[in-house]
């Protein structure tokens, strides 16, 4: 994207380099007060003064690329080079548009990001985007990109599915760091992350996913909140938000600050949610509920060779999981948990080396979680204590690769249940990851790997356990990928993404055997479970044009021992209200399509359209196909969403932004051993930002309206579509102050 920027510099004293200057409104020339920077590579942040100033202090010599977003804005990059024993200086114009304001990346010559946040997002979803798409759940957030869903069961409990994979297959991360929560075992898991707390949120797959995890193809999600921070602020900013709807009587308020304090930066945020019964266009969900808070406070020790700082966090929630429409519990269940977490991190900046930085994290969360019938006994109770550690660093140019970075991660689960036979177990992880780019002409190439060892150790071995032979288990496993991207025209870009991913089987796939009420469910584990691997091919093309948008993708993914809990549609002998889900390892292929195309007709109107399919199936043993009586050998995968399209159109004028949307999904008919179709839908939201500035404060109001007629629809991935249908009409109103 076209950056209008100016930029001069002089010789100051050394280790006082400095990067400051303004930010304008392109059109008006008017400073753009609360304009947020980011210097990549370093992972410094900024927020810009009531007057558009900005400044970067103790920058060290080297080429950087900054970024700028502000809300009501396009978001802009631009490299830029500071030498040793000088000021810099650079202004920056940004420009007002209707185009969407999340900016989905194209890999380039860019450098690269640490700390909170990824390497390579391929989406980040900020300012206005962010507002408008806000909603109670990461998960109905995110939902409204192409190639997402949400599994849901309820109001808190839903989780992204990305590209029909979801689960296990998907990594969420707050600031870089694994949640340590449960909410990948089971659908009445909810995750532990409000999104009215992030200043943005990050999606990667392939190369860029493999710092974090072996999941290349399902991918990586980090929700940023920064709460150990990288710089030094100018003066004290923050943000202050209340939010409310009209569907559950729900209302949210978060409060974030950063403060200088000499050398130190402190940062402190806290929200609270809170939501009753969800309406829907035939009745009230039942017991669905919710209550939540999330709180944190940050200490940085900033220096021109890096940053050291701690953080520690409490969340708690309190939320209800609606009745069993099978009677394995007609008044439904109380789920309440909490995390606390404490957070170290630092990174330590080298001049004139091969090796640019060194980045060290720390993580340990302390999870409990219990259910609670409504006879006030505790069914279920989950424990983990989970600590992760990890060290990085990235290099300049060696040999043939321009950049890249290297680390090691660790992380040792302690996990503990009580309410069913499953044994207390431990499991303990190890990886060594690299990175590497370059780039060939207008090729650029981006290669990763990661070995990962993994051990599963029961507290108590049993060979002659009902599911089988418990013991430890111990895998070992290779994952990579390799990202090509031309540039065959000016702003056009095709490619190909190879990825071959693993992982292995969770405690609870290995390990679980009784009864989960709030699932609705008697779950068996298999102890025998292989690693699942996959093999993931994806072909796109790209156009970035000022006036044009253009995303096209298509995916073809194998995997050996696809695990997934299998209903076997057999009631438990011990629970007969609860039919038996066994985990169980398959061939499975899931193949498909995105495309997106959003277009500006002039500067106050665009239009985008966009569509999304997923096919997943798995291959039946021989002993299946008799059993079934069929002489196909695969058969459709549960839980994998239907074709789904979007058609918008948004309007921008100076400090209006309005747009509605109409979202077609099909009716969902290819479905899993004793599962039920879904109908197909039609439902039509709309939303309004207005902004307005009064002295040194910046507000937001951001008006919602979703599911507009009222219309009676289903979420083939909920697992209460058989009770309820998906919410009614949705008023929510967002009111965000910045200072």
């Amino acid at each position: 994207m076209a950056v209008c920027c100016t930029l001069y510099a002089k010789n100051i004293p050394a280790e006082a380099s400095t990067l400051k200057g303004y930010v304008y409104d392109k059109n008006t020339n008017e400073p753009l007060a609360f304009s947020y920077l980011y210097v990549e590579d370093l992972n410094r942040t900024a927020v810009a003064a009531k007057d558009g100033s900005y400044v970067f202090r103790n920058i060290p010599a080297g080429t950087y690329t900054i970024s700028i977003t502000r809300i009501g804005y396009q978001p802009i990059s631009r490299q830029i080079q500071v030498l040793v024993d000088e000021e810099i200086k650079a202004d920056f114009y940004l420009e007002s548009k209707a185009l969407s304001g999340y900016a989905v990346e194209i890999i380039g010559n860019q450098e690269q990001a640490t700390g909170s946040r990824m390497e390579h997002a391929s989406t980040k979803i900020s300012g206005n985007s962010l507002r408008k798409n806000l909603a109670g759940t990461l998960a109905e957030t995110l939902n409204n990109l192409p190639g997402f869903d949400t599994r849901s069961m309820g109001s808190t409990p839903s989780r992204p599915v990305i590209r029909g994979l979801g689960g296990e297959r998907i990594t969420i991360l707050q600031d870089g760091s694994r949640t340590g929560d449960v909410s990948s075992q089971s659908a009445d898991h909810a995750v532990t992350v409000d999104p009215v707390a992030a200043e943005e949120i990050e999606i990667a797959r392939g190369p860029a996913a493999l710092k974090y995890s072996g999941n290349a193809m399902g991918g990586v999600i980090n929700i940023v909140r920064n709460q150990i921070a990288t710089s030094l602020p100018e003066n004290v900013y923050g943000t202050a938000s209340l939010q409310g709807e009209t569907v559950n009587t729900g209302a949210a308020a978060a409060a974030q600050a950063g403060i200088p304090i000499g050398s130190l930066a402190l940062n402190v945020d806290g929200n609270m949610r809170i939501g009753q019964d969800i309406s829907t266009p035939i009745g009230d969900i039942s017991n669905s509920d919710k209550l939540s808070t999330n709180n944190a406070v940050g200490l940085s020790y900033i220096r021109p060779w890096g940053y050291a700082g701690v953080a520690g966090s409490i969340y708690y929630s309190n939320y209800g999981i609606p009745p069993d429409p099978n009677g394995g519990h007609p008044n439904g269940v109380d789920i309440e948990m909490q995390k606390i977490q404490t957070d170290g991190r630092s990174e330590i900046f080298f001049e004139e080396s091969l090796f640019k930085s060194l980045d060290i994290n720390y993580s340990f969360k302390n999870y409990y979680h219990k259910e609670i019938e409504s006879n006030g006994i505790i069914g279920t109770e989950f424990g983990v204590l989970t600590t992760d550690v990890s060290i990085g660093t990235k290099h300049t140019e060696f040999l043939f690769f321009e950049s890249g970075s290297l680390g090691l991660w660790g992380e040792a689960k302690n996990y503990a249940i009580q309410g069913a036979s499953t044994p207390d177990s431990d499991s303990y992880s190890a990886a060594l990851y690299l990175i590497e780019e370059i780039n060939i002409n207008r090729i650029h190439l981006e290669l990763g790997t990661r070995i990962e060892l993994n051990s599963t150790v029961p507290v108590n071995s049993n060979p002659n356990s009902q599911i089988g032979n418990i013991r430890e288990r111990q895998f070992t496993g290779f994952a990579g990928s390799l990202t090509a991207t031309y540039e065959f025209s000016p702003g056009w870009f095709t490619g190909v993404t190879l990825m071959k991913s693993y992982r292995p089987p969770s405690q609870e796939e290995l390990y679980s055997e009784g009864p989960h009420l709030a699932s609705y469910s008697f779950e068996v584990g298999n102890p025998s479970l292989e690693s699942e691997k996959g093999f993931g091919k994806e072909l796109f093309l790209r156009l970035k044009k000022p006036t044009l948008n253009l995303e096209l993708a298509g995916y073809h993914n194998s995997f050996s021992s696809y695990i997934y809990s299998r209903n076997t549609g057999q009631p438990s002998v011990r629970f007969p209200s609860l039919n038996v889900y066994q985990f169980t390892g398959s061939e499975a292929l899931l193949y498909g399509f995105e495309a997106s195309v959003e277009f500006l007709f002039n500067k106050r109107l665009s239009a985008s359209v966009g569509a999304n399919y997923t096919h997943g199936q798995r291959k039946l043993t021989k002993t299946e196909q008799q059993l079934l009586g069929t002489n196909s050998n695969t058969r459709p995968l549960p839980m994998i969403p239907p074709f789904k399209s979007y058609a918008s159109l948004n309007y921008a004028y100076k400090q209006l932004n309005a747009s509605v949307k109409l979202t077609k999904a099909a009716e969902q008919n290819r479905t899993g051993e004793f599962e039920e179709s879904t109908p197909g839908y039609f439902i039509l939201d709309l939303s309004t930002q207005y902004r307005f500035q009064t002295k040194e404060l910046l507000h937001t109001l951001s008006l919602n309206v979703n599911n507009l007629f009222n219309s009676e629809y289903y979420n083939h991935l909920s697992r209460i579509k058989d009770i309820r249908p998906e919410p009614a009409r949705n008023i929510s109103l967002l009111y965000r102050l910045y200072f």
